[in-house]
């Protein structure tokens, strides 16, 4: 008899706010190359790929759709479906969702939930612990991983581990769901060898979810049932109904289920793992140099120790430093001790607050077709450059308040300007008058580049009229 397949939920629907300014809101944490060559969501969708794994359901915010379904091709990895989800409401209602696509397809499957943003670095500890939860799963267990903690850590939620059960080996009843403790409980909690930190990862069957959810949060999975019958397929994802999802209340997994079921079990295991949730972890799980520096990027550092050094733009030059962590985009600067990376949420919560816009993306803004920097901008005039796929084309638009200049670097573009179709090679440019309907599209094998230059009474991004778009937006 062939082995059960294990379905993949990878949800990816946080935002990282302790990695600012690397991680923002519309381009998180899961979606960067943080702790290796591969993004995190490409790292934990590679984890889940082998022959016990079906394809992956991924269950993401609709506005990082185009950017998780690139990282996936770049992969090589094919998900099972890409749900969006058109508000967050945590990870029971997330689950939820999941549990009702894969019970159309077979109500007894094993879904396994993942957050997109954690790193394992024992990958053959992982497989053989989804393994053992999926034999309990099977006899109707909602198995958590529990990690064995290596520090005393009043940051995390803890798992009391109960009786073994009769099989498999391994597993245990959860005895007690504990908050984040303070420093002398955790302590006692390390040293008693019977007690684990909640990794967020679970593995359970998708009807035995449902049923639960039904028991003790009847309203969330009403309004979860409803999101799905009127959901619809948009190109390669699956959109929620946004009205039916809304109604849902936001709870977590935990919340609503595990601290409610009398099925709740624990695996322990050791997987080097991590929930990156600053850059005091990023430090703690990175290479070092002899010194017991991280450094990336352009970095040059002097008697300096024990520190975390990034740059994704300038040159950082650091002297005499010890215990902190410098972080550098093209348009923001982070600097803290190690030890009080964990307030980093507040810089952001400031800058919402003050009604900037460096929580939310990054300078270089990323598109379906390709992505833009805003190189320059100042009273009535806008400078970009723009990046377009290849194969890939803008939308047929117009707008009311601007006019366009554009100079092609490298490549060739394909210019609709209202009745005219031509194509311009580097070092040509064109001028999309104001009001003229427009596209511009790269027909070859290359990346193109091209400065775009925009003048008028209005810059925004909503000053856009669409009469044709290939991404449905």
């Amino acid at each position: 008899m062939a082995e059960t397949l294990i379905h993949p939920v990878i949800l990816s629907g946080g935002v990282g706010s302790r990695l600012w300014p690397l991680s923002r809101s519309l381009y998180p944490k899961q979606l960067l190359a943080l702790a290796g060559e591969r993004t995190m969501i490409q790292e934990t969708a590679a984890r889940v790929s082998g022959a016990r794994f079906a394809k992956p359901v991924i269950v993401c915010n609709q506005e990082h759709r185009f950017l998780i379904a690139e990282q996936m091709r770049e992969a090589g990895i094919e998900a099972g479906a890409i749900v969006l989800e058109p508000v967050g409401r945590n990870t029971a209602p997330a689950a939820a969702v999941a549990a009702l696509i894969l019970a159309e397809q077979d109500p007894n499957a094993l879904m396994m939930l993942l957050p997109a943003d954690h790193v394992v670095r024992d990958g053959a500890a992982f497989d053989v612990a989804a393994a053992t939860a999926a034999e309990a799963a099977r006899e109707g267990a909602f198995v958590l991983f529990g990690i064995a903690p290596r520090t005393v850590e009043t940051g995390f939620g803890y798992i009391a581990r109960g009786e073994a059960l009769k099989a498999p080996q391994n597993c245990f009843r959860v005895a007690e769901f504990i908050e984040k403790p303070n420093q002398a409980a955790a302590e006692g909690y390390v040293a008693s060898g019977c007690h684990y930190w909640n990794s967020g990862m679970f593995l359970f069957c998708a009807s035995t979810y449902l049923e639960e959810l039904e028991r003790l949060e009847p309203d969330m999975l009403s309004a979860c049932r409803a999101a799905v019958a009127s959901g619809r397929r948009d190109l390669d994802f699956f959109r929620l109904d946004e009205a039916s999802f809304a109604r849902s209340r936001s709870r977590s997994i935990d919340y609503a289920v595990m601290e409610h079921t009398a099925h709740a079990a624990v695996v322990p295991v050791d997987l080097g793992w991590s929930d990156v949730g600053s850059w005091l972890s990023l430090w703690e799980i990175s290479d070092k140099d002899a010194h017991g520096n991280v450094v990336r990027g352009d970095v040059i550092a002097h008697a300096t120790r024990n520190s975390y050094l990034r740059s994704e733009g300038p040159l950082i030059a650091a002297v005499g430093l010890d215990d902190v962590a410098v972080v550098a985009t093209v348009d923001a600067l982070l600097v803290t001790t190690r030890s009080a990376s964990q307030d980093v949420k507040h810089i952001v919560e400031e800058l919402q607050r003050r009604g900037r816009e460096l929580h939310l993306s990054h300078r270089r803004v990323y598109r379906p077709w390709g992505s833009y920097d805003s190189i320059d901008s100042g009273p009535g005039f806008q400078v970009k450059r723009i990046i377009v796929n290849p194969g890939a084309k803008l939308s047929l638009q117009k707008h009311a308040r601007r006019a366009e200049h554009w100079i092609v670097v490298s490549g060739v573009a394909n210019v609709t300007r209202d009745e005219e179709v031509f194509a311009l090679n580097a070092n040509q440019s064109t001028f999309i008058p104001l009001g003229a309907k427009h596209r511009l599209e790269n027909p070859g094998t290359e990346p193109l580049h091209l400065i775009e230059v925009q003048s008028g009474s209005y810059l925004g991004e909503d000053d856009i009229v669409r009469f044709e778009d290939s991404y449905g937006r």
